[in-house]
Formats: C-alpha cells, structure tokens, sequence
C-alpha cells in the first residue's frame, strides 16, 4: 500500500540514473519509496542520498536531495512513503 506523499522529482541524470528530489517529507535511507509518474510506477529501497554532494542518512522536508534510482523519472513524478506491504 503505498503511504504518505513525500515528494516529487525536479531533475533526472540519466547518465548517473540519479534523480533529485524536493522533498515535503523528510525520509532516511533504508526506507522504501514508490516513485509514480506518467511513465514511472516503481518501488526501491533508499540506499544512498547526498545533500550538495555530501552523503547523508536523513533528509528533511524542505530540502532537495539526490538519489540512486532503479529506474527512468521524469520531473514532477510523485513520491510516496511504502507505510505497509
């Protein structure tokens, strides 16, 4: 089920298949993500994050971090917590 939105993708590298994300919510690694766009519908688990380039195990709303992604994102794709599976 997915939970709580917590943000959306603002940019997309694809040639480092990271996407930075604004987030409303903070979040932490270890937890799992549902990613859902117009051509994304995904879930994975947060392995790593950076803060202007510095990694970091929480992020806080309000800010913009970057994060490993599985898949393609495009911006404006909606994030949302995984509360239960």
């Amino acid at each position: 089920m997915t939970g709580k939105r917590v943000g959306k993708v603002t940019h997309y590298f694809d040639h480092l298949n990271v996407a930075v994300v604004a987030l409303s919510e903070g979040i932490r690694v270890g937890e799992t993500l549902h990613f859902r766009g117009h051509s994304a519908d995904f879930k994975q688990q947060v392995t790593s994050l950076q803060i202007e380039h510095k990694a970091v195990e929480t992020a806080k709303p309000g800010e913009d971090v970057a994060m490993k992604v599985d898949q393609r994102v495009h911006p404006n794709d909606a994030i949302f917590r995984i509360e239960d599976e």
